[in-house]
């Protein structure tokens, strides 16, 4: 389970420092990808299968799945931990994200998510309130 916050640097060549605690979770290989908001997807390797296939399985004629499944797989890198916990960013997926130096690694339960630190911070800012006044009710209920 991939949980908390962290916030490594990006270096010259475009590779992050993963904390130590979700190399276990990682250590057969992983995923990168386009995620929401304009961050990074890190998954372990089968949980990205998983979620492929049942992406592949929506239908082919929704133009929602279509772009869904585009994005998800034409975004897709392969990669495995270096000898220093570290992986390669692509220059896309950097641009993507809007990646500098200053990164923010948080743990989405089943995968982690990389995001520039201003961008998270402006993120944390503008879904507070929304978090705050959520009920579990809510949450449980998938009304979020």
């Amino acid at each position: 389970m991939f949980l908390g916050t962290y916030t490594p640097k990006l270096d010259d060549k475009g590779r992050l420092t993963l904390p130590a605690k979700f190399r276990e979770g990682l250590a057969d290989g992983l995923m990168v990808t386009k995620g929401q908001d304009h961050s990074l997807a890190v998954y372990p390797r089968e949980e990205f299968t998983a979620r492929a296939r049942k992406a592949a399985a929506a239908s082919r004629t929704n133009p929602k799945a279509r772009a869904f499944i585009r994005n998800l797989a034409a975004s897709a890198d392969e990669q495995t931990l270096d000898g220093s916990g570290r992986i390669t960013l692509s220059p896309a997926h950097r641009e993507y994200a809007s990646l500098t130096k200053e990164c923010v690694v948080i743990g989405s339960v089943d995968f982690l998510e990389i995001w520039d630190a201003e961008s998270w911070a402006q993120y944390q800012e503008e879904t507070e309130a929304a978090f705050s006044a959520a009920d579990d009710d809510d949450i449980l209920s998938g009304l979020l």
